[in-house]
């Protein structure tokens, strides 16, 4: 007698079947975004030659020890910069490299937010959702295989596309450096700090699965639930509360504080899904607002300590509570949920 699935077999299944069927969000569209950045930082490479060597040429660049007759000259310009100046051009190059990475990172927090917004209601509206039901598969495992596609394998593959934009971003740059008579490993990989940034980006992996639950738990939520429309109903309740809140504000008739509501409510319930967003937690900035005075601070105010910093919140906490909640509610709605 053949044994049942194990129930972890049928999980990874109910894994593959959403990368499959979101391929084109999940993998493709970081890649493209990646892409799109490298070709925007090969056009202004290109640009920035040209309008160089055409400021030469009509005698429109002023011509000191430092610059050559053919352009800049990398080589004689670190060779004299002191411990300050290398400092400098180290930070630089991380926020650079943090820079270039972060267009994939910023399409995930598209893709997640309309992936979870339809992945309940799209299967009601192509009445998908009869065949899966029919199968030896329970509405827990289903939701929460499309929570973990949200949580964690969406920004697992943004994060490896981000990585990768970064150091093809790298391979550019050091190619711009060898043009103009530098050593790449002099002044790119040297003073960069490339590994410290992919920890980084790889770290933020589990800050962005909790902080991101109360936007996914409430468009999941509004997924099961609406029987129409359901982007308008995502938005618009969120909105109109805000509304109201501050109306009350204004008329004294409550003593509610509409800036809270707006910054706890509304904003977590929509914009969590983009990555870096827990920066807006008063803890985080405060830690990280101390010692920027500079690209290097920038680049080392999000290192992995002070992205990290947010699980000592109860900001995070409790909307992930929220958040779980509202994925319970979902997963019962979606047993009797039938728009028929």
């Amino acid at each position: 007698m053949r044994a049942a699935p194990h129930a972890t077999h049928k999980f990874k299944l109910l894994l593959k079947r959403e990368f499959w069927e979101h391929k084109g969000g999940f993998f493709w569209a970081p890649i493209w975004a990646g892409g799109i950045s490298l070709l925007l930082t090969l056009m202004a490479v290109v640009f920035a030659e040209v309008a160089g060597r055409r400021a030469l040429a009509d005698g429109e660049m002023h011509i000191n020890d430092h610059i050559n007759i053919n352009g800049l000259d990398l080589g004689m310009l670190t060779s004299k910069m002191d411990a300050k100046d290398l400092q400098h051009l180290s930070g630089g190059i991380d926020l650079s490299m943090l820079s270039a990475s972060m267009w994939p990172l910023f399409v995930l927090g598209f893709v997640v937010f309309f992936y979870c917004l339809g992945t309940l209601y799209d299967e009601r509206k192509d009445r998908s959702v009869l065949f899966w039901k029919s199968l030896p598969v329970s509405d827990r495992d289903t939701v929460l295989s499309k929570l973990v596609s949200a949580l964690v394998v969406a920004p697992t593959l943004a994060v490896c596309a981000a990585i990768a934009t970064m150091f093809v971003f790298l391979v550019m740059l050091s190619g711009v450096v060898l043009m103009h008579n530098g050593n790449p490993m002099d002044i790119i990989w040297g003073p960069g700090s490339p590994l410290k940034v992919v920890a980084n980006l790889i770290a933020c992996i589990p800050v962005y699965a909790l902080w991101a639950l109360p936007t996914v738990g409430w468009l999941m939520l509004c997924s099961a639930w609406s029987r129409s429309k359901p982007f308008l109903w995502a938005i618009m309740l969120p909105m109109f509360a805000w509304i109201i809140v501050a109306w009350f504000g204004m008329m004294n008739v409550f003593n509610l504080d509409a800036g809270w509501f707006g910054r706890n409510i509304v904003a977590r319930s929509l914009v969590s899904v983009f990555p870096g967003t827990w920066y807006m937690n008063s803890t985080v900035t405060d830690q990280v607002s101390k010692h920027v005075n500079g690209p290097g601070d920038i680049a080392a105010a999000l290192d992995i300590g002070k992205s990290w910093a947010v699980f000592g919140t109860a900001e995070l906490w409790i909307g992930a509570l929220a958040g779980a909640v509202m994925i319970l509610a979902a997963i019962r709605l979606r047993r009797w949920r039938d728009d028929n």
